[in-house]
């Protein structure tokens, strides 16, 4: 047996999540069981638990660029881990017994608060005798990171476009990977952060901080008067605006990194009328990026910042600072 938190039915907030005593689960032939060391939590672990992320039964046969989960009670949430290979699968042949690792978990059945979990092949070796709160955060928010640069041509090799780019929420999970990657790509990056954060954005790697509570930050123009080939939106809640268009230059776009129902609309509006203005980003899984990352974390070519680390026993007040955003970099459950 081991020790899980979970949920039994949508909505509640962090008081519905319960410390339960559930079997360790069994790998299957193409599973790795992981023992798990640490998780990181992400908005699409609690919007999952709110329901938002629910199939409508028309929208699910459309070609949605977001995935849809129904949970099945009890859910034990969490899809970010990093830990040790206890088991492994007839067909695994990637990782083996006592390799400590990196992994993302499966959304649909998620199931990383727990003492164990059952791992896929987007699990990739890191050094042992790292500590694990390091990198759980990277199979979402640094692999995302990640993609969202390379499919605006970033190149780590000296070789790439040095674009113009704007990102909002810079301290955040996904902001704080996306300027030290952007700098690393030789990009010139504006950002925007709460007043308490700007030095330690522009630590990172941005060479303009704007602070977002201010009249210059609610403009998000460049301080140098630059346009912007591209803004990468990690600003929850808010939606497409004039404001990001009047910034962009002719051929510049927005992606989205945590898109609304409204972003989603508006996505297909602007498809419609045959605009490239707007993206809504997709995580693939990719082993190899995952790789990556860590290599850069390894070399100490990026770090992750850490916004706070809970007990797997205080998982609902690590739910509850996910929640209530503002969070500055990556929320850890340790085990």
């Amino acid at each position: 047996m081991m020790q899980a938190v979970q949920y039994f039915s949508y909505g509640g907030g962090p008081d519905a999540l319960k410390l339960s005593e559930v079997p360790v689960p069994k790998p299957k032939e193409n599973d790795i069981l992981v023992k798990v060391e640490a998780a990181s939590l992400n908005p699409i672990d609690w919007r999952i638990q709110e329901g938002i992320l629910r199939a409508p039964k028309l929208l699910s046969i459309l070609p949605l660029p977001i995935p849809f989960v129904d949970c099945k009670f009890p859910f034990t949430p969490g899809v970010e881990v990093a830990g040790e290979v206890i088991d492994v699968g007839t067909n695994v042949k990637t990782v083996k017994k006592g390799d400590k690792v990196v992994s993302l978990l499966n959304y649909l059945n998620g199931g990383g608060l727990a003492q164990y979990a059952i791992a896929e092949s987007f699990t990739a070796v890191r050094p042992s005798g790292s500590r694990a709160a390091e990198y759980a955060g990277l199979p979402v928010a640094g692999v995302t990171a990640l993609q969202i640069l390379k499919s605006i041509g970033a190149k780590f090799d000296g070789t790439g476009d040095k674009r113009n780019i704007l990102i909002t929420a810079a301290s955040g999970g996904v902001g704080q990977y996306l300027v030290q990657l952007a700098r690393l790509a030789g990009l010139h990056v504006t950002a925007t952060c709460g007043a308490r954060n700007i030095d330690l954005v522009r630590s990172l790697g941005a060479n303009e901080v704007l602070d977002y509570k201010t009249p210059e930050g609610q403009q998000l123009t460049s301080p140098s008067g630059k346009l912007y080939d591209c803004v990468i939106n990690c600003v929850a809640n808010t939606e497409w605006s004039s404001t990001l268009e009047a910034n962009l230059t002719s051929d510049g776009k927005v992606i989205e990194v945590t898109p609304t129902p409204v972003t989603m609309a508006r996505y297909w509006i602007k498809k419609l009328v045959r605009s490239n203005k707007l993206e809504v980003f997709m995580l693939k899984s990719d082993r190899e990026d995952l790789k990556f990352m860590i290599k850069l974390v390894n070399e100490g070519s990026i770090r992750t910042v850490l916004d706070s680390t809970y007990a797997l026993d205080n998982a609902q007040e690590a739910w509850k600072r996910c929640m209530a955003g503002h969070a500055t970099g990556k929320i850890i459950v340790e085990m």
